[in-house]
């Protein structure tokens, strides 16, 4: 019971941090190019991540089967290279009230995902748990600025670019599907730290040859302290911390019961809104919060009182 109660901490943890990661997003490749912002993210939490792992564990990298190495490199590849790149060029042309409502679907892609290659089949509270955790992300972009303006593809005047937008959203959601399911694959025994460790040195090795040819054209004298900042912030905390936070979690819960945590991701970044960015708090904004809590609590009830799942770590 209380190693449940944990993983749930670690799972509603990391998904405060992804949710806080679209601010720091924006401000990072509002004056960096993306890929080289993204490697640089990637070579602040290596500084950090391998002296880690030199002092915890005695070695810079997990010793695994090549069977494992080649999971966590699709895992890095799926969940830190294509959905960083799908999402961050799809914000430039979906508003993020439309991409938050693509985003919502992740619990359900995740569920989907589970039962066809893990074979784990929600049972009826776990799919109104999901169907909840949706309905709560739909009604945090109900009545935003971007949605009552008309950038919704589904309003008129909707341009190409907005579908273009919400589609590369869209596959920036499938990615991260596949990222946070991948981990339940590797079959020996890998701490957090470890686990963070390889997939971001797979990471950078991914976003390395664009970032390298972007630095090559990119004063970067032209990048202020805020676009820095928020380098750092998102090596250290969004990659780091988060990753921690989320391995800690998921290799204790079924991939179901994990999928509805995403749905703090976008309740996470409405609410950050309202506290740091001064935006008003409406009744759809508290609906949403609520169901978002309410499909968590109709998925992590049953999986209380069962017992959990093998650890990898």
């Amino acid at each position: 019971m209380q190693r449940s109660w944990t993983a749930y901490g670690n799972l509603a943890a990391a998904m405060v941090i992804v949710g806080s990661s679209v601010v720091a997003g924006k401000l990072m490749v509002a004056e960096l190019p993306v890929f080289l912002a993204s490697a640089l993210r990637f070579v602040v939490a290596l500084a950090v991540l391998l002296p880690l792992m030199w002092w915890r564990e005695g070695r810079l990298l997990p010793r695994l089967r090549g069977r494992n190495w080649r999971i966590l490199g699709l895992q890095s590849l799926f969940g830190s290279f294509l959905f960083t790149t799908f999402l961050l060029y799809g914000l430039r042309w979906a508003s993020p009230a439309a991409a938050g409502v693509v985003a919502g679907s992740t619990s359900a892609w995740m569920a989907g995902l589970a039962w066809l290659f893990l074979g784990e089949r929600p049972g009826r509270r776990g799919m109104a748990g999901i169907l909840c955790a949706m309905a709560g992300v739909v009604c945090l972009n109900a009545i935003s600025p971007a949605a009552a303006s008309g950038v919704i593809p589904s309003a008129p005047g909707a341009t190409a670019e907005a579908w273009l937008g919400l589609a590369l959203v869209l596959a920036a959601v499938l990615c991260e599907s596949m990222f946070l399911l991948l981990r339940k694959g590797v079959d020996q025994p890998l701490s957090p730290l470890a686990a963070s460790t390889a997939v971001s040195a797979f990471g950078l090795l991914w976003f390395l040859p664009m970032g390298l040819v972007e630095a090559t054209t990119f004063n970067m004298a032209s990048a202020g302290p805020t676009a820095w900042g928020a380098v750092v912030y998102y090596g250290l905390v969004v990659t780091i911390l988060a990753y921690l936070c989320w391995f800690a979690g998921v290799v204790r819960v079924n991939a179901a019961t994990a999928g509805v945590f995403t749905g703090i991701m976008p309740a996470s970044a409405v609410l950050l809104s309202v506290v740091v960015l001064g935006e008003p708090l409406t009744w759809p904004v508290l609906a949403g919060c609520l169901l978002v809590l309410a499909g968590i609590g109709l998925l992590t009830a049953p999986a209380a009182t069962a017992s959990p799942a093998a650890d990898g770590g």
